[in-house]
């Protein structure tokens, strides 16, 4: 019987844990951290042996195969060492991936992945295709495959993902955008990123689509570089010669073969520039798939947003209060910035990832009031805005932080949190940071 072990207990791993027990293999579980009592639970109801707070060689090394969680880096030691006996160390997508036939559309990009993959699911399934939601969103598409029989997956994926990806092939590709991001994951060469984001292309053939942004120039670049065997579906807001999606007299055009679809800008749900380049990707994609044109205009005008990603969370005393603490990167909070039309008071900080903070010098210049600095270590933010004239204030809780921005906002301000940076210093992840400005916020 052939050994799958499984590293990571979280939703990948357990998915991934169930899918290989039901497809006959011998599965143990190792998490080097303690695991979730759900997981825990998860494991025990389908009698699948696992650690916690360890990693045990002797029951690690003898494995046919790894899965391993996207968290983990190829530098953690026992994948080291899982590397020098040969042993493949594959993700849970590649794994999900040989167990069933579904159609797979797969979105990455530093920006707006999640948006988009929860626009296009929104647009699928309210034109009642069997679809399933998967990827860094939703239930593990391991589990999923495992337990359900979906047509179409909508399969958001990360560059940490797209690492473990072989053999898997996405039927529908998209890619948003590359800015530099996860750069200590990446030996810190872009590069190294860049080639991550593009094995979304990886395996396709001519039958396959890839919707991507037209005028991101490190997409351009890398275009030019390297042999798509796809059908290349770009979109932008002015249109080129090829252009399949793109604006043109205040009116969201998308052109492909089978259909000319159109859509007035002021009726998308999404507002700002980058949300309707999320549009037309989540448009595209229905497009491909012959979903009719009225389901495609009723799904891209009443979709609710993603929650931490400029959520609007109350006005106080006249002062907004948005939470994009989504943004963890430094395009991600350029984005935010951009879409703002009142003065800010802008809140950043965290763990800085070799940010560089020159991207939303001239944004912060323009739009920004003060900047409230919320992380352990706020050194690399003080050295790159102190001498910028701003007023700064620093906070060690977000409690701190969302009463010195309210402090220090004028009547009509918005109050933004975009960080710019991860949230593992002082918070379990994003969502528990957005939350915890939420019911600060509240409690003003």
């Amino acid at each position: 019987m052939k050994r799958i072990v499984i590293l990571g207990a979280g939703e990948s791993g357990a998915g991934a844990a169930i899918l290989a027990q039901k497809q006959g293999f011998d599965v143990f579980v190792s998490d080097f951290s303690e695991i979730k009592p759900e997981y825990k639970i998860m494991l025990n109801n389908h009698t699948i042996r696992w650690e916690e707070k360890r990693h045990t060689e002797e029951l690690i090394l003898n494995a046919d195969e790894v899965i391993k969680s996207p968290g983990i880096p190829d530098k953690a030691p026992i994948i080291q060492k899982l590397k020098g006996k040969n042993i493949p160390v594959i993700s849970e997508i590649e794994f999900a991936g040989r167990y069933t036939d579904a159609k797979m559309i797969c979105i990455t990009g530093s920006n707006g992945k999640t948006t988009t993959t929860m626009l296009t699911y929104h647009i699928l399934k309210n034109a009642g295709l069997n679809v399933g939601l998967a990827g860094n969103v939703g239930q593990s598409l391991a589990l999923q495959v495992a337990t359900q029989s979906y047509d179409y997956y909508v399969v958001e994926l990360s560059s940490f993902q797209l690492d473990g990806m072989h053999e898997f092939k996405a039927d529908i590709a998209v890619l948003l955008n590359i800015t530099p991001d996860h750069l200590d994951r990446y030996d810190y060469k872009f590069q190294n990123y860049i080639d991550s984001k593009f094995r979304i292309t990886q395996n396709q053939t001519e039958k396959d689509a890839f919707i991507y942004w037209e005028n991101d120039p490190v997409i351009e670049a890398e275009l030019a570089k390297r042999n798509i065997n796809s059908t290349l579906y770009p979109f932008a807001i002015q249109r080129g010669e090829k252009t399949k999606a793109f604006v043109e007299k205040e009116e969201l055009i998308i052109q492909i073969l089978k259909s000319l679809f159109t859509m007035p800008t002021s009726e998308l749900a999404l507002k700002g520039i980058h949300n309707t380049y999320n549009s037309m990707a989540a448009g595209l994609t229905a497009s491909i798939l012959d979903v009719k044109k009225e389901n495609i205009r009723a799904s891209l005008s009443d979709f609710k947003g993603v929650e931490h990603r400029l959520e609007y969370v109350a006005t106080i005393r006249n002062v907004k209060f948005i939470n994009d603490s989504k943004a963890t990167n430094v395009n991600s909070c350029w984005y935010a910035l951009n879409s703002m039309e009142t003065p800010v008071v802008l809140i950043l900080g965290g763990l800085d990832k070799g940010n560089d903070y020159a991207e939303i010098e001239e944004l912060v210049h323009n739009k920004v009031r003060a900047l409230i600095f919320l992380g352990k270590d706020n050194t690399p933010l003080h050295a790159f805005f102190d001498k910028k004239g701003k007023h700064i204030v620093d906070a060690q809780s977000m409690e701190d932080a969302v009463k010195a921005a309210y402090e220090l906002a004028l009547d009509g301000d918005t109050v933004l949190l975009a960080p710019a940076c991860a949230s593992f210093d002082l918070f379990e992840n994003y969502e528990d940071r957005g939350k915890q400005f939420k019911k600060n916020v509240r409690e003003l």
